[in-house]
């Protein structure tokens, strides 16, 4: 327990009342850390705060409770985000509804990347007068690479992947580190429920049932990643062992790219 150096650190988790985020909170307890979730729901006996990421007023206050409540703030991850695949023009032709529309655009830009730029802002005011602070931002393959049929998602990771790059070198005078998580296919997530899988089968011209097999021919190690394998890595860089760690964005991909 002790190895890691969690022990006692106050996190903040985005998203964390499902999914990945869920799953991430564990090991960071096990460590030692106190969680706090924050999601537009928080279940029942779970130490957190409703927020909505996307309303300043609804994350300024999550993170002044956090502050009366535990009195610091070491670690932010960065988990809350949503995904609608669309094709840019529906060239099937067949579904006006798979086409990017400026809802979609609009929903997955204030999620995805203004969510994430309000919690940071607001962690970061708790993170300079303490002289310390870590932010683990939770990106995708995809923007990196880029992705058929989630080309707005894409540009929000990659958004984010340069916000990393940025607060990484403008806190980084007061002992932060910013650093981003950027996994491929992994097993499945509320993000990605039946919906999601028709409406991006449907963006690569598939049927739903082959969107796993067609991913994971894709990938070296020859299966999809875990969510603990995910979780494992973000508790790694929230820990002092990863004190050297900023402004990079590692790839959780089991080699996957595509080529």
């Amino acid at each position: 327990m002790e190895w890691l150096g969690l022990h006692g650190a106050v996190v903040a988790i985005t998203g964390g009342a499902s999914g990945l985020g869920a799953v991430t909170a564990q090991p960071l307890r096990e460590q030692g850390a106190a969680v706090v979730v924050l999601d537009l729901v928080v279940p029942e006996g779970v130490d957190g705060f409703a927020c909505d990421v996307t309303s300043p007023a609804s994350v300024d206050d999550a993170f002044s409770r956090i502050a009366d409540r535990h009195g610091r703030l070491d670690v932010l991850a960065n988990f809350a985000g949503v995904n609608r695949p669309a094709l840019v023009v529906d060239f099937y032709g067949n579904d006006s509804q798979r086409e990017a529309s400026p809802d979609q655009f609009a929903l997955q830009v204030a999620v995805n990347q203004l969510g994430p730029l309000l919690c940071a802002q607001a962690a970061a005011r708790l993170m300079i007068p303490q002289n310390h602070g870590v932010i683990v931002n939770i990106s995708s393959e995809a923007g990196i690479e880029g992705s058929v049929g989630q080309s707005i998602y894409a540009s929000t990771k990659g958004a984010l992947n340069a916000f990393t790059l940025s607060w990484a070198k403008e806190w980084g005078r007061f002992g932060i580190r910013v650093v981003g998580v950027a996994p491929a296919i992994n097993e499945p997530t509320p993000m990605g429920n039946a919906d999601h899988v028709a409406a991006l089968a449907y963006t690569r011209g598939v049927e739903p049932g082959s969107i796993e097999g067609d991913y994971t021919e894709r990938i070296p190690l020859g299966r999809v990643g875990r969510h603990q394998e995910i979780a494992d890595v973000v508790t790694y860089l929230a820990s002092e062992r990863a004190a050297y760690i900023t402004g990079t964005t590692i790839a959780v991909t089991g080699g996957k790219s595509r080529g």
